[in-house]
């Protein structure tokens, strides 16, 4: 079977497509949420990626779990209670945590339905963009279940309590529009300009030192569970950091002399 996820490469900018279009990127098979968070592993390894973007292959972003497979008690959703709360612990909640702990910058590109887990996964991203044809559910309790992917912590302090409580006790879809006014979404494009728009807002994004990037997101990550000063503490060690880099010399240097800095990942 052909991998699950799909990974291109232009210089630092990497392009990852999930790539069951045939059952609308659905996840249920343990080496599904394996890949995932294996490529994240490998993007945290290699310094020269700078910002990556997650899509899905045909017409959906993700459908969540695979629906066939809850119906038939398999893969993910057979066994005991006990055996369906580990499977789930082992495979599809470690995506959350591997997106999240990824310190290079990842857009996610809404291409079709994102729903359920698919939803959330777009949440771990740290921007979201939207085809104007796309609509994104959390959707769980229409199916008698729970927000088992991340969405009960991701969603509410994506847009707030009030308007995930809308959408996940309701689980009604919305569209492309109404997740933009919810802040869902940073931006919505016409869907044949999707992938366009994503790359070339990962390119700007890596035109940017990779250090500084990485360690830039990972400061927002922290500030989301710190006080101010302690915030400030992480920061002052980072910049530490940060101003013993060769990019930075170059960058301060290429400033001044008014010319474009080159980046060696150094």
């Amino acid at each position: 079977m052909d991998p699950f996820l799909l990974v291109e490469r232009d210089g630092p900018v990497v392009l990852a497509r999930l790539n069951r279009p045939d059952e609308r990127n659905a996840i249920s098979k343990v080496s599904d949420s394996e890949e995932i968070v294996d490529f994240c592993a490998r993007m945290a390894r290699d310094p020269s990626v700078r910002a990556i973007v997650l899509t899905g292959a045909g017409k959906a972003f993700c459908a969540g779990g695979n629906v066939k497979d809850m119906q038939e008690r398999t893969a993910l959703f057979g066994g005991t209670p006990y055996e369906i709360r580990n499977n789930y612990r082992t495979s599809v909640q470690m995506i959350g945590p591997a997106i999240s702990e990824l310190e290079v910058p990842v857009i996610a590109a809404i291409n079709g339905p994102a729903i359920g887990l698919g939803l959330d996964i777009a949440c771990m991203c740290d921007i979201r963009i939207m085809a104007d044809t796309a609509v994104v559910a959390e959707s769980y309790v229409k199916l008698g279940i729970i927000p088992g992917g991340g969405g009960g912590w991701l969603l509410p302090r994506l847009i707030g309590p009030q308007r995930a409580s809308l959408m996940t006790l309701t689980g009604d879809a919305v569209d492309a529009a109404t997740a933009l006014e919810y802040g869902l979404v940073a931006e919505v494009v016409p869907g044949a300009g999707l992938l366009d728009r994503a790359l070339e807002l990962a390119r700007r994004i890596a035109a940017n030192p990779g250090h500084a990037t990485r360690m830039a997101k990972r400061l927002m990550r922290e500030g989301a569970h710190m006080k101010l000063p302690s915030l400030l503490e992480l920061a002052a060690a980072y910049q530490a950091l940060a101003h013993q880099t060769e990019d930075h010399h170059g960058a301060v240097a290429a400033f001044l002399d008014k010319r474009a800095p080159e980046f060696r990942d150094r």
